[in-house]
C-alpha cells in the first residue's frame, strides 16, 4: 500500500465534513460528543475501506461480518455491543450493509437513546464495481454473487425522513481515496 502522503494526500484524511459538504479536521458534532456513523451499501463498496481510513481513530467498529460464522442472535449482539460502546461514551461505526430501514431501524433509536448523533454513510450502488471488487477478494471475505444482487433489490437511500441527524454521500475519488459530501 502507498502511504496517503505520497499520492498527495495529508497523512490523515479528514473524518468528517462540515454541514456545507465540505472536508474539515475535527468531527462535526450537533451538541453531543458521541456519534453512531451507519454504513449503508452493497458488499464490496468500499464501507470497510472507509472506516478503516476516515473513522476508525475515533469510532468503534461494529460488524457482523466479525462474529463466527456460525453465531445465533447475530442482531441483539450487535445492538448489546453497540449500547455498550455508547453507554461507555465511545462513538461507534456499524460496517454492515443496512440497506433498509428493517436494519438501520433500531441503528437510529438505540443511537438517539443513547444521546448520539446518527449519521448514514451512503455508498450509492455500483453493482459492477462491487462485483469486480467481490471478485477480487479472498476466502471468508468474498461474498456470493446472488448476496450482492440480492443486497441491491433491498437497498433503498437513506434519508433523513428516516431519523437520521445527518446524511454523508460517499464515492470513490478515482485516486485511491473519498469523496464525502452532505447528500442531497
Amino acid at each position: 500500500m502507498i502511504a496517503p502522503r505520497a499520492l498527495g494526500y495529508p497523512a490523515r484524511p479528514p473524518r468528517h465534513v462540515s454541514a456545507a459538504g465540505e472536508r474539515t479536521g475535527v468531527p462535526v458534532v450537533t451538541g453531543t460528543p458521541l456519534e453512531v456513523a451507519v454504513l449503508v451499501g452493497l458488499q464490496a463498496s468500499g464501507k470497510s475501506t472507509f472506516y478503516r481510513r476516515w473513522l476508525s481513530a475515533d469510532h468503534e467498529l461494529i460488524s457482523k461480518d466479525l462474529f463466527p460464522r456460525g453465531a445465533r442472535r447475530k442482531q441483539e449482539r450487535q445492538m448489546r455491543l453497540m449500547a455498550e460502546a455508547l453507554g461507555a461514551g465511545r462513538s461507534v461505526a456499524v460496517d454492515n450493509t443496512n440497506p433498509s430501514p428493517a436494519e438501520w431501524g433500531p441503528l437510529v433509536a438505540a443511537g438517539h437513546a443513547h444521546g448520539a448523533t446518527v449519521t448514514a454513510y451512503w455508498f450509492p450502488p455500483d453493482p459492477a464495481g462491487s462485483l469486480a471488487r467481490n471478485a477480487a477478494r479472498q476466502g471468508r471475505d468474498r461474498v456470493p454473487d446472488t448476496g450482492i444482487h440480492a443486497t441491491l433489490g433491498r437497498l433503498r437511500r437513506p434519508s433523513r425522513a428516516d431519523g437520521f441527524d445527518a446524511v454523508r454521500e460517499v464515492r470513490f475519488d478515482g485516486r485511491g481515496g473519498f469523496e464525502v459530501r452532505q447528500a442531497p
